[in-house]
């Protein structure tokens, strides 16, 4: 790209902190990368006004944040496609069609999920005009490296915030340490970035003898991600003294379907799906389904307090997924709570929902505690 010539704004939507990872690459290449203002109640309603009523929360979400980036000045507008069974392989063709029938004429372009690094290559030399392969593999690296802390820090947080003296301290210094890592723009940078954000984190005050819950989060995986979406799930269950971890990732996505397996290091999440799912579920039936079921299994051996399964509306794959849960709760003592969520998700009642899972597992804990300590006796 000339030096001479403007630099495109070019906007993906968001979900979770994943902006962190493409802005990034963008930079590298030449390329200015629009941010839209984060999912918002504003971008919600944009998106469920233009959107077919029953398609599902993301497209609506996604929607709703082009059209904030277009009325942002953004030129491209970035979307991510997949084949097989989910409804995303269908997204693009209907914001695209939406847009164009609102009158807004930003550049559409979208990369294909399973076509690994060759796909990103191609749709970042597209999007960018970068032909150099070089500096397209060094970006597409720096990107993946910015995934992988982005999500050890998410990790670190879960843990502070579950622990934390005063409400908010975890989550404040994990902002303050997530702008370090955005604006690294070399390995050096983002290594000492990354140093200095989990030195942030470890000031928090926290109690480490509190009685900490351990829960996995699971469903379709921007619902898992993106706390607007979610209500906040990981938030409100670190208040009530819950330790999270997403068992679906930006990171284990990678390892999946675009780091070459000879890359990866031992078994990838899909791998582990079709081995625990079996009983179960024998084949793929699109969406994360597969994870989801496997992901129960291996809670339930890793003795986790509690599986939450988080799915959107009208979401085909996971209503299949969760027909399996009641067989499951006959070979797995792991309690399991389902959480579907739409537009007209309430709050109050969702807390509601989460308190009492909460009681539950505490109860639980307690008295197989009290077994255990009982057996220990005789």
């Amino acid at each position: 790209m000339s030096k001479n010539k403007k630099k495109i704004k070019v906007a993906f939507p968001h979900m979770g902190n994943i902006y962190v990872a493409w802005g990034s690459a963008l930079r590298r290449l030449g390329v200015e990368p629009y941010i839209p203002p984060y999912t918002s109640k504003r971008t919600l309603s944009l998106g469920t006004k233009n959107s077919p009523e029953s398609i599902c929360l993301p497209y609506k979400l996604i929607l709703g944040n082009f059209i904030e980036a277009i009325e942002g000045g953004a030129d491209y507008v970035a979307m991510i496609s997949s084949p097989g069974i989910c409804r995303l392989g269908e997204y693009g063709a209907g914001i695209q069609n939406t847009l164009e029938d609102m009158g807004y004429h930003a550049n559409y372009i979208e990369l294909q999920l399973y076509d690994g690094v060759k796909g990103m290559f191609r749709f970042l030399t597209q999007l960018t005009g970068v032909k150099n392969p070089i500096t397209i593999i060094r970006a597409i690296v720096f990107a993946f490296r910015k995934v992988f802390a982005t999500d050890r820090m998410e990790t670190m947080l879960s843990y502070y915030r579950a622990r934390e003296i005063r409400v908010g301290d975890a989550e404040k210094a994990f902002k303050r340490g997530m702008k370090l890592i955005y604006e690294a723009n070399h390995y050096r940078e983002l290594k000492k970035a990354e140093k200095e954000a989990k030195a942030m984190m470890q000031k928090v005050e926290i109690d480490t003898k509190r009685d900490v819950l351990q829960v996995d989060l699971t469903g379709e995986i921007y619902l898992v991600q993106d706390p607007f979406s979610n209500q906040n799930i990981e938030r409100e269950l670190g208040k009530m003294g819950v330790q999270t971890r997403r068992t679906l990732t930006v990171s284990s996505f990678l390892r999946d379907a675009i780091i070459p397996k000879m890359f990866v290091k031992g078994e990838t999440h899909l791998e582990r799906a079709f081995r625990l799912a079996k009983p179960y579920l024998s084949r793929d039936i699109g969406g994360d389904s597969l994870e989801c079921v496997s992901d129960i299994v291996y809670a339930n051996e890793k003795g986790k307090d509690g599986i939450i399964h988080i799915s959107p509306f009208t979401c085909m794959p996971e209503i299949m997924s969760q027909n399996f849960f009641p067989a499951m709760r006959e070979d797995c003592e792991i309690p399991i709570l389902p959480l579907i969520m739409d537009e007209q998700s309430g709050k109050a009642g969702y807390i509601t929902r989460l308190e009492a899972f909460v009681d539950l597992m505490r109860r639980r804990k307690r008295k197989k505690e009290q077994e255990l300590a009982a057996s220990s006796a005789k």
